[in-house]
């Protein structure tokens, strides 16, 4: 009797996870015929590291148009300087209507500096509790990051809103100007479930053929 009740959970679960990675693949292979933006704005969420990756996002987020708005940054809530780089970004596009179309929110940290790697898998999932909210409450056209942890919980989470066929988003990772030769662990792991990823090094376009070679940031 145990027996044939932990079968039929095991099959269950089993049912499930099949469907889930079907749901995924066709998420996944989907992105051609994603494209925000055609008749109007993109709701951009953009995901702010901290030093380094606020400044490039932030050098990226300048090349973009007017019509990436509303824009909503994410934060990891121990990043103290990153806030005030967003606000003074923004307060430089008066232009328009542009001012009160961005928001900033907060999300635990993934991985802390020198955080160990067991540890990190629980700050993460807790990461990740905060993220499936945020996202499902602002339903963005596409995730842009750059390689902060924080990244990972909220990708995921956008992933999560085209399984359950709520909408699809886009996933755009741009690898940061420090890796030259080898990805971050960020990168080695959306390099399989972003739609567009770029590099910023010829090296890495080589080795990663699925990357578009985008040159520096400037």
């Amino acid at each position: 009797m145990w027996f044939s009740v932990m079968c039929g959970v095991f099959c269950g679960v089993l049912l499930v996870f099949i469907i889930l990675v079907i749901r995924l693949y066709a998420v996944l292979r989907g992105a051609r015929d994603c494209r925000p933006g055609v008749k109007g704005s993109v709701c951009v969420l953009v995901v702010a590291g901290s030093g380094g990756h606020t400044t490039e996002i932030i050098r990226l987020m300048g090349s973009l148009s007017q019509a990436y708005s509303p824009r909503h940054y994410v934060i990891a809530d121990t990043d103290k300087m990153s806030e005030d780089k967003i606000r003074t970004f923004e307060a430089s596009k008066v232009e328009g209507d542009s001012l009160g179309q961005f928001t900033i929110h907060w999300i635990p940290r993934s991985r802390e500096v020198r955080q160990s790697w067991s540890s990190s898998v629980l700050s993460t999932l807790n990461a990740l509790l905060y993220s499936i909210p945020l996202v499902f409450r602002l339903k963005p056209d596409v995730v842009l990051c750059n390689g902060p942890g924080t990244c990972i919980p909220l990708c995921v989470a956008g992933l999560l809103l085209g399984i359950l066929g709520l909408k699809r988003v886009l996933l755009v990772y741009v690898e940061s100007i420090c890796r030259v030769e080898s990805l971050s662990l960020s990168g080695k792991i959306l390099y399989h479930l972003s739609d567009y990823f770029f590099v910023q090094w010829q090296p890495l376009q080589t080795k990663y053929p699925k990357s578009i070679y985008m040159g520096r940031i400037v």
